[in-house]
């Protein structure tokens, strides 16, 4: 009984007190027609003449007494048996009927509450965390216990989703607020260094803030670009993967020499924000030489249709990595735990924008590491 559906129980219980009431019913009437049921034929037993049992007419009497008894009581044993039969058999094709109307009628009383559970679930399956709470349900009906219980609902919805755009809202007005001083730094620094007159400990002291001046920058950008993954698409160009890893990859090849870059591209057509697309390919690949080994690593890019979804995997030689760092990795500042202190190979926003662009865009990214180091980063796209 437990492993039915709220559904298949109210049927039940709704069919089973009909079919019992209908029992009951059925007796009543049975007892009822026993008691009050008619003499056959009009006559009864008394009607007949009181004779001496030792005359011949006595006998008669007595003989008729005895037949028109028995044709009594098969009567009255035909006719409550006929109404146990058929009242048995109208019974039972009442009692479907009526079950059949009880599993409509319970599905419909129950449709609100599917409509609530069909909301909640779409939002829980939203691929970034924020994404559709834009959705209400948005229920019709008589202000009851149910409207109640999604009006709520619409509510707690309402202010989530406040929420979660003012968060946005601040990351990406912060960023674009530190954009322009740092833009003001490097052109600053820059003329500085490139004055006649500076010296050569001015110059190496301005190509270091350069450095770290650069290095915001890509910190902001990244945090701009996360920001704006996390929205929801509102125009999509056909864009096709194989074509994107060719133009990056040729210039990936010029700046790292020594790294082996290994190329399959078939064509992997998809549709969504190209500028998107190519951060994604862009940080896979950054992501794949900066956490290489140099000395014999190499680096594979691979593009085509996987069961009909455009589909690119990035596999990289490198260090070994334990599996269950791996899903860590895809949050923003998380980096492999040696590298933490460190802090010289990025901010630990490559992987955690690859995942958000692709679930932006209904897609998944997922990793797993080489048993003789490195990783394989995979992403999947819905075909255009």
């Amino acid at each position: 009984m437990k492993r039915l559906t709220i559904r298949a129980r109210l049927t039940l219980i709704y069919g089973g007190l009909f079919l019992l009431a209908g029992m009951v019913l059925l007796a009543v009437t049975y007892v009822l027609v026993d008691q009050r049921m008619p003499q056959p034929f009009g006559v009864s037993l008394r009607d007949l003449p009181k004779t001496s049992p030792t005359t011949p007419s006595g006998q008669n009497v007595d003989n008729l007494r005895a037949l028109l008894q028995e044709v009594q009581d098969e009567a009255k044993r035909n006719a409550l048996e006929s109404l146990l039969t058929q009242g048995g058999i109208a019974l039972i094709v009442v009692s479907t009927v009526a079950i059949a109307f009880g599993w409509l009628l319970a599905g419909r009383a129950l449709q609100p509450l599917l409509q609530i559970t069909g909301t909640a679930r779409r939002i829980a399956g939203a691929d970034t965390a924020g994404r559709g709470l834009h959705e209400r349900i948005a229920l019709t009906g008589p202000p009851d216990e149910v409207r109640e219980l999604a009006d709520t609902f619409d509510e707690m919805l309402e202010r989530l989703d406040r929420s979660f755009d003012g968060q946005r809202r601040f990351v990406a007005n912060a960023s674009h607020e530190l954009r322009t001083p740092l833009a003001l730094n490097r052109a600053l620094v820059e003329l500085a260094i490139t004055r006649p007159d500076a010296s050569a400990e001015t110059r190496r002291l301005g190509e270091s803030l350069l450095a770290v001046n650069e290095r915001h920058e890509r910190l902001i950008d990244g945090l701009l670009t996360l920001a704006d993954s996390e929205n929801e698409l509102t125009e999509r160009t056909p864009v096709d993967l194989a074509e994107v890893c060719a133009h990056l990859t040729d210039q990936a090849g010029k700046q790292s020499p020594d790294v082996t870059m290994r190329r399959t591209l078939e064509s992997a057509p998809t549709s969504g924000d190209p500028v998107l697309l190519e951060r994604l390919t862009f940080n896979l690949v950054e992501n794949a030489l900066r956490h290489n080994l140099p000395a014999d690593g190499w680096v594979e890019v691979r593009t085509g249709l996987v069961d009909g979804r455009p589909t690119l995997t990035v596999s990289n030689t490198g260090p070994v990595i334990p599996g269950y760092d791996v899903e860590t990795m895809f949050q923003p500042f998380r980096r492999l735990s040696r590298e933490r202190v460190a802090g010289t190979r990025g901010f630990g926003l490559g992987l955690s924008i690859v995942r958000a662009v692709a679930r932006a865009h209904g897609g998944t990214a997922e990793a797993q590491p080489r048993p003789a180091g490195g990783l394989i980063v995979t992403v999947t796209l819905p075909p255009a």
